[in-house]
């Protein structure tokens, strides 16, 4: 059976932080094709950049959840 992840604040702040990185790095493809004038490869990455978006958010709700629950 797969163990259920901890929402521990540190590992909450080390997937927050690995998903800004994975963000900055699609921004810079994103320029890149948008440079080339490469549509294919724009959308793609404009496709991949969703889930990141997503995954980052859902780490900072937890991480807000995370520090209402010890602050009250």
């Amino acid at each position: 059976m797969p163990r259920k992840p901890a929402n521990s604040k540190i590992g909450l702040l080390l997937s927050l932080g690995s998903s800004a990185i994975a963000v900055v790095r699609t921004v810079k493809q994103m320029r890149r094709a948008r440079g080339t004038q490469d549509k294919l490869t724009a959308a793609n990455t404009v496709a991949g950049l969703l889930p990141l978006v997503t995954s980052a958010l859902i780490v900072l709700r937890r991480l807000r959840g995370h520090s209402r629950q010890h602050s009250g």
